[in-house]
């Protein structure tokens, strides 16, 4: 899972979105490659912000990367560029939350602010884009959900590895001094009444 990049843009009805802030993590192509990289990157964030609704967020998949839209109704937007393996949920959250703390650093100044090739320094966007590259870590339900994918695997090996070492559930019963003799014979009846529908 990889955040490749993250765009700022300002959007207006009757232009292009334009780029103010962006930052990106080319690290895994070559030095060569980085700039082709980068433009289509820019590329991608514009088209697909212009495409998507004020007060709306889209995933677009593209090939093996996904890009995250969310335009605010005030048309201050942003766009997280990720691989198709990344939580959208987790996306969505790191461009609200970047989009407030921009507004909130630089008020209402970003619908003047200069379209210039290069786009405008922001220091909390690359805070953002290492903080992100693990959903896990920077997400706590992400966390939670994936300490309970790991819990749930750790039961089925144990009940696994139980059933490995050859412990049969009918002579654990057979020897169970706390089951009643009723218990007993209901857990037998009920094994034979299963057996007969068992479609092998």
């Amino acid at each position: 899972m990889k955040v490749v990049s993250i765009t700022i843009l300002r959007t207006t009805p009757s232009a292009e979105p334009t780029p103010i802030s962006m930052a990106c993590d080319l690290s895994s192509y070559g030095f060569f490659q980085r700039q082709g990289v980068k433009e289509m990157l820019t590329f991608f964030s514009k088209t697909f912000t212009k495409r998507t609704e004020p007060g709306q967020r889209q995933s677009i998949s593209h090939e093996s990367y996904v890009v995250h839209c969310y335009v605010r109704s005030d048309g201050l937007a942003g766009s997280v560029t990720t691989d198709a393996e990344y939580p959208p949920r987790v996306a969505f959250v790191l461009l609200t939350q970047l989009l407030d703390e921009f507004l909130s650093t630089n008020g209402d100044s970003w619908k003047s602010m200069p379209t210039l090739t290069e786009s405008t320094a922001f220091p909390p966007l690359e805070e953002y884009i290492v903080k992100y590259q693990d959903p896990a870590s920077a997400d706590k339900v992400t966390k939670i959900q994936n300490d309970l994918e790991e819990t749930t695997q750790i039961l089925h090996k144990t009940i696994d590895s139980v059933l490995e070492r050859g412990v049969k559930l009918d002579s654990l019963v057979e020897k169970s001094d706390d089951l009643s003799r009723q218990s007993k014979m209901f857990y037998k009846q009920a094994k034979k009444t299963n057996s007969c529908c068992v479609v092998s």
